[in-house]
């Protein structure tokens, strides 16, 4: 409702905008990085941050990355998965009917990863979201999937992705032999002040936006409330946005920011 006001061709801080046209920070390309080197190697990867910072468009960044010609990426998210669940769900995705027993489902999945590996030259890469609600059984299963050819090798690059509690968990004594197997730990930040100000001026810039609509002092208050979480920075630009388009305002200052936290988001 806003973008005809302010001369925008698309929404500016929507979760539909293409990965490749996302603000990266030098600590998003760090991650980001990592993940690709996890994939290549086939480790196993932990991914980790508070709620809103990125981790599923993380993700999308670095599943767009890979070659789908030699690469495979396995996505499952459920807060309910059961080891059983788990191969059910990889294998449906390689287009396979998995065997009901677990034990049997796993030798399954190994087989059709070796055909893929050895075969077409293809890597699976196997994302698990929301990993941090995987129950402890879920977990300890991970152990045994890497455990592949007498662990001599891993049958794919796993990469688990959850909020920080995830960390927080594999560090108990109880998870040591799980954590002693994770090749690369990703933690996603909050954005500093200079990198929100980045951040918002290049989602504008997609939306077709070629002026400044935030003052400093207005991208001051954002940053103060959001804390850096991108969710919340997308959250209260969009709120006000619709505000100034309601009200007849092109320039968005700190007193319009802080009328609508106070009004509309505290």
């Amino acid at each position: 409702m806003f973008e005809p006001f302010y001369q925008m061709k698309q929404p500016p801080f929507s979760r539909s905008i293409p990965s490749s046209h996302l603000y990266t920070s030098q600590s998003v390309d760090e991650i980001l990085g990592r993940l690709i080197h996890a994939a290549e190697r086939q480790l196993f990867a932990v991914l980790t941050g508070d709620c809103g910072t990125g981790k599923t468009t993380m993700v999308r960044r670095f599943t767009r990355e890979l070659d789908p010609g030699h690469y495979s990426v396995l996505y499952l998210s459920d807060s309910k998965l059961t080891p059983r669940h788990f191969y059910k769900g990889l294998l449906e995705q390689l287009g396979c009917e998995a065997k009901f027993y677990r034990g049997d489902a796993k030798r399954q999945l190994h087989h059709e990863i070796e055909l893929m590996r050895e075969i077409h030259g293809i890597q699976p890469v196997c994302v698990v979201d929301e990993a941090h609600l995987l129950s402890r059984e879920m977990l300890e299963e991970v152990r045994f999937l890497l455990n592949f050819k007498m662990d001599s090798q891993s049958p794919m690059a796993l990469i688990m992705v959850g909020q920080s509690e995830l960390w927080d968990r594999l560090k108990l004594q109880s998870f040591a032999a799980i954590r002693q197997r994770i090749d690369l730990q990703c933690k996603i930040g909050h954005y500093d002040r200079s990198e929100t100000s980045a951040y918002i001026e290049c989602q504008l810039k997609f939306a077709g936006c070629d002026r400044p609509i935030f003052t400093e002092d207005a991208i001051e208050e954002i940053y103060r409330f959001s804390s850096g979480t991108a969710r919340l920075i997308n959250k209260a630009c969009t709120h006000c946005l619709i505000y100034g388009a309601q009200n007849g305002h092109p320039i968005i200052d700190d007193r319009m920011v802080k009328r609508v936290i106070e009004g509309e988001l505290s």
